[in-house]
């Protein structure tokens, strides 16, 4: 009986390549993305004078685009920018934080980004985050008052994974298997 042994050379190629192919695939962990007052992931802002969070947001969500309204003591301005139809946030699952550098994680993961800035006259500005991933960065300082701290909210209902990415993912591990199987003759 004959042992096949492969060279060294070809395992060294076959790491590289599946080296490469991971680099390919990632994506770049220095990206930040930046959020500001009015930009286009802005949803609206809220005069804040409680601690209800999850309420305001979803009292925002409900709103017309470009209407200003008072409800339960609170004004609500509601921005311009569309998202579709957006679903409820929701409290399970919610995040708490402090600093205007976020990491979010995946997108889909987060539906709703509300940051409350303090001072005599605060506000709460919310963004829409949900196809948004990785790290963001939200101002620091909103008309004078300093961000005292942010929370992140999630969808009301599930987020379902993009199917084309999985698909291509998938045909690109099976393509190279059967690429190293019969370069190396497996």
């Amino acid at each position: 009986m004959k042992i096949n042994i492969t060279p060294k050379s070809k395992i060294a190629l076959l790491c590289t390549a599946v080296a490469g192919a991971f680099l390919i695939f990632s994506n770049s962990v220095n990206a930040v993305t930046v959020f500001d007052i009015g930009d286009t992931r802005d949803f609206g802002s809220v005069k804040f004078c409680g601690s209800d969070r999850l309420s305001y947001v979803n009292h925002l969500a409900s709103m017309a685009l470009g209407t200003i309204e008072t409800y339960n003591g609170q004004a609500y301005s509601r921005l311009t920018n569309a998202f579709g139809t957006l679903p409820q946030a929701v409290s399970a699952g919610h995040v708490d934080g402090i600093g205007n550098q976020i990491n979010v994680g995946g997108g889909g993961l987060y539906t709703y980004l509300f940051a409350n800035y303090s001072g005599p006259n605060s506000r709460s500005e919310v963004w829409y985050i949900g196809d948004v991933s990785g790290n963001i960065r939200i101002p620091a300082l909103v008309g004078g008052y300093a961000l005292s701290g942010w929370t992140l909210f999630g969808p009301g209902v599930p987020a379902v994974p993009d199917g084309g990415t999985t698909a291509m993912l998938l045909g690109a591990a099976l393509g190279a298997l059967g690429m190293a199987r019969r370069f190396l003759k497996i």
